[in-house]
């Protein structure tokens, strides 16, 4: 399977998906135009990916190296929020098929907005997130 290397724009996120290197990262700013053009490739990427490990097809991940999905925005507008969700549901699905999964949310340490932004996507997704703060620049 390929990996997923999408560029950042001024209103994209960087997402990057590399299964050799363990790194699966959102991060930037996400409020793009057509928000169906951005996400749909990296959801049916997802998907793929998920399918794959459950069927046993990769077999990377032990509880000492986890699938670890990091999610690092400064901002995303409500359409982001829908196919975010959409993303963590299929990490969710891996976790759910015993496969050792972890979320890590990124939040200023001054933006208590994206702190709750993570929370009630954890509450949504039901899936506990790690929060890792960082300094304002």
């Amino acid at each position: 399977m390929e990996n997923l290397l999408i560029a950042p724009t001024m209103t994209t996120p960087e997402i990057r998906f590399s299964i050799k290197e363990n790194i699966f990262r959102v991060s930037g700013t996400s409020r793009p135009e057509d928000v169906r053009a951005l996400y749909y490739p990296v959801i049916e990427w997802i998907k793929q990916f998920a399918d794959n490990l459950i069927d046993g097809r990769i077999e990377k991940y032990t509880p000492e190296n986890p699938f670890r999905l990091q999610v690092d925005l400064k901002y995303f507008n409500s359409s982001s929020a829908k196919f975010l969700y959409d993303i963590l549901i299929e990490v969710k699905r891996i976790h759910s098929a015993s496969i050792p999964a972890i979320i890590e949310w990124h939040y200023e340490n001054d933006d208590p907005d994206l702190r709750e932004a993570g929370n009630d996507l954890s509450t949504l997704v039901e899936m506990e997130f790690t929060y890792i703060p960082k300094e304002p620049l």
